[in-house]
């Protein structure tokens, strides 16, 4: 693939140092702007308004007046103007997962992936725009009819974070402008330039003015204008369990529909009867991809006691062959950490394990390279009574658990408030399904570390949030129904 220099990409016009606001590039009211850092390097890549309520104010009432047309129009015209915007991210794939690697730090070819994977987003969108039916309902009265209808809900809050800041908008922004929705985007302040790029998008296909509106800048305040604010019908955001809280409470008095996919701390479950090279495979796939910074990456590997040995020295073997560098080097699987408060907190899990009798096998600790590298790491003899067990990491550290009976290991992967993701290994059909119904989780793979995809539902349970993001499912959140009752026939 061609790689893009940082000129390139901003001369070509898609990174994007303005805010986009019914229709208009502008700046923070009173000037003031953030600046935004390569991870890998530690190196200015630009800067972005530091907007505020004000501002975000002025961005929902543009989406308002924009709802009044553009939820009148047809569903083909709105799945020819997503089809046309997947197209135009498909055509430049390399240039947009080089603006990606700079600002996230990922392996260029894992940025090209997530773009691929938001394109498909888009387009799956695209086509479900078609397949908003309504339903006749046989009536009780004989001289009546009765019809449900289903229509936009209107304006809706975004807030994404920057673990994946293009393929995540993806599945918020495609599936409510489908539906006839308005939308004022809010991305991470760490990865902000794929979130204006939706608006680059938007302007280069035809979306009208003010239907995409992009904000950048003080998360609380645009946030309390978003859930304050009468005319945002729906808040759709991907972040921690402490933020979706705060951001539900805060939509309580306006009653705003509400979709959150919050934190994980997924388990994956090795037993006896597993393929152990597929299992090491997929743990290397599900646990270190974007540097273990993914929601429903394996935080937990709880290993059955025959297995256990051999898959730790599989696992260790193959982590200290992963090569760690800039996203840019030929042959990264492993590129940096976010920002330094992301290493700390690696490390002080790291610590909390050791100094409860874990085991390092691999890593450990910040990487030769210094700035946000970390080895990848693997720790043995993990128990429940340490950190990493109850919160999530986010960081490249596979923690290795044993267990015994089927039972304990159900009972071990169930045993935190979050529900998210979860996986399996086994060759077993019947405990197949035994193990797929007793897991709490909102998505299972099974036999199988990476299962995201356009098709399926995205989402989970307990406190790792309410609603589905993805499949025919995921546009749902962003329709209202409405009943009709048609008398005098």
């Amino acid at each position: 693939m061609t790689r893009y220099t940082l000129e390139q990409i901003k001369a070509a016009g898609w990174l994007k140092e303005a805010n986009y606001i019914d229709g208009r590039w502008v700046a923070a009211d009173d000037g003031r702007v953030y600046g935004v850092d390569d991870p890998a390097t530690e190196k200015r890549i630009g800067e972005i308004p530091w907007v505020g309520a004000a501002e975000t104010h002025r961005a929902i009432d543009a989406a308002q007046t924009a709802f009044t047309s553009w939820s009148m129009t047809t569903a083909g015209e709105r799945a020819g103007l997503l089809g046309r915007m997947a197209q135009l991210v498909r055509d430049n794939l390399d240039i947009l997962a080089s603006m990606l690697t700079f600002e996230q730090g990922k392996p260029v070819a894992e940025a090209r992936n997530e773009m691929k994977l938001g394109a498909d987003y888009i387009q799956w969108f695209a086509e479900e725009a078609r397949r908003i039916n309504g339903e006749i309902v046989p009536s009780p009265w004989k001289d009546r009819q009765i019809l449900v209808t289903r229509e936009p809900v209107g304006v809706v809050g975004a807030i994404s974070p920057w673990n994946f800041p293009f393929s995540m908008l993806s599945r918020k922004i495609a599936p409510a402008l489908a539906a006839g929705c308005t939308i004022v985007i809010k991305p991470s302040e760490f990865t902000p330039f794929c979130g204006l790029l939706y608006a680059v998008l938007a302007e280069k296909v035809g979306i009208p003015a003010g239907v995409v509106n992009v904000l950048t800048g003080d998360g609380a305040a645009v946030g309390a204008e978003l859930t304050a604010n009468p005319l945002v019908r729906k808040i759709t955001f991907t972040g921690s369990t402490r933020v979706g809280k705060l951001l539900y409470k805060q939509s309580a008095d306006t009653m705003k529909k509400l979709s959150m996919e919050l934190g994980g701390n997924a388990p994956t479950i090795v037993f006896d009867d597993a393929d152990l090279d597929l299992a090491v495979e997929n743990a290397i796939a599900g646990k270190f991809r974007n540097s273990g910074q993914t929601c429903v990456c394996t935080n937990r590997f709880y290993v059955q006691d025959g297995i256990y040995d051999a898959f730790a020295e599989r696992l260790t073997e193959r982590v200290q062959q992963m090569k760690v560098g800039n996203g840019f080097d030929d042959g990264t699987e492993q590129g940096p950490l976010i920002n330094q408060a992301a290493v700390k907190k690696v490390e002080a899990h790291i610590q909390d394990a050791q100094s409860k009798g874990g085991r390092i096998l691999a890593g450990g600790k910040r990487h030769a390279l210094g700035a946000t590298f970390f080895e990848p790491t693997v720790i043995a003899d993990a128990t429940p009574d340490m950190v990493i067990a109850h919160e999530e990491t986010f960081g490249p550290v596979a923690a290795l658990f044993r267990f015994k009976t089927e039972r304990e290991g159900i009972d071990a992967a169930n045993s935190t408030e979050f529900g998210l993701a979860a996986y399996f290994f086994t060759r077993d059909l019947a405990r197949t399904f035994r193990v797929a119904r007793a897991i709490q989780s909102g998505m299972i793979g099974i036999n199988a570390g990476v299962i995201t995809t356009p098709e399926a539902p995205f989402g989970g349970v307990k406190d790792s949030g309410i609603g589905r993001e993805g499949s025919t499912h995921g546009i749902e959140d962003y329709l209202n129904l409405k009943y009709l009752s048609l008398g005098g026939l």
